[in-house]
């Protein structure tokens, strides 16, 4: 999830419009922003207060797309509007729909068309980004992904995340049409495992969790449960994560609806202070989980008696 210190934007941003009578100096202010901005913090995602970061967000996204303006191909500003955008979408969107998902069907729908255009969004800053770093990436990853993100090194495996993030969960709202791209997500994904597969926690394994719950593209539930594994030990337990997502990418696909129980109740289970500096990512997905687990007589089918 987010870790950046939107708040502080405001400062710095009324610091370069102060020096903007200069070009030289206004460039100099623009770079400095962007790369505060870019370097992370935790003052977001240590809140307790979701709706008032929900409230917050858009402006350091605005603040970021208007900086951008300016420094069109700062790699560290690309990335991180791209996973403010894929943060934002996930943390607050996706759990929106699902609580209208089944007694609402048409504002589901409109909440996860807004939610796809989010993803598509914050891709395109990281594929801007990629091709920044690895020229003609944009056009390898749909021909040859693994040869495409073969050059990247370990410095790159927050964009690799946050590029198959992005992408992947566009995919999940828009299979039709995006399917035919998983190889590219899946090859950016396991670039970034391979180079640092203890990146923030477990991440990495996390989103394969889900990857391989798509077994019609060559996913595998056993590798699912094998990095869901991997990721609880490295989180210590501490992420409600990886239980939602081995819920829902195998056993929902099982029906198996004890085990889906059990796991929704280990994600709500972990206390939020228990990693301070996590504790709104908790939050949020504990919403998503409780938001689920009262949508489940609709996930499962009832036993035929």
């Amino acid at each position: 999830m987010m870790a950046t210190r939107w708040m502080r934007s405001v400062g710095l941003v009324a610091l370069v419009v102060t020096l903007s009578g200069c070009s030289l100096i206004s460039n100099k202010a623009t770079k400095m922003v962007a790369d505060t901005l870019s370097a992370g913090g935790t003052s977001m995602t240590s809140d307790n207060d979701p709706e008032l970061v929900r409230d917050a967000v858009p402006f350091g996204l605005k603040t970021y797309e208007s900086l951008l303006e300016s420094i069109p191909k700062h790699v560290p500003l690309l990335r991180a509007t791209c996973s403010g955008f894929t943060s934002y979408a996930y943390g607050y969107l996706a759990t929106d729909a699902d609580l209208v998902r089944h007694t609402n069907r048409e504002a589901a729908k409109a909440i996860d068309e807004r939610a796809l255009k989010m993803y598509l969004r914050a891709y395109g800053y990281c594929a801007r980004a990629l091709e920044e770093r690895f020229k003609g990436s944009t056009q390898g990853l749909l021909i040859d992904p693994v040869n495409a993100v073969g050059k990247a090194k370990k410095e790159d495996v927050e964009l690799l995340y946050w590029s198959a993030a992005s992408w992947g969960l566009a995919m999940a709202l828009s299979p039709d049409t995006l399917a035919i791209d998983f190889p590219a997500v899946r090859a950016m994904a396991e670039r970034g495992l391979a180079l640092d597969p203890g990146w923030w926690n477990g991440a990495l394994h996390e989103l394969m969790i889900t990857l391989n719950g798509q077994e019609l593209l060559g996913g595998s539930q056993d590798e699912a449960r094998r990095h869901f594994d991997r990721a609880v030990e490295l989180q210590k337990g501490l992420s409600p994560g990886p239980y939602i997502s081995l819920a829902m990418a195998v056993s929902v696909p099982r029906q198996d609806r004890a085990e889906f129980e059990t796991l929704m109740n280990a994600a709500l289970a972990v206390d939020p202070d228990a990693n301070p500096t996590e504790r709104l990512t908790t939050m949020l997905l504990q919403r998503r989980a409780r938001a689920l687990l009262d949508q489940i007589d609709y996930l499962f089918l009832k036993d035929l008696e």
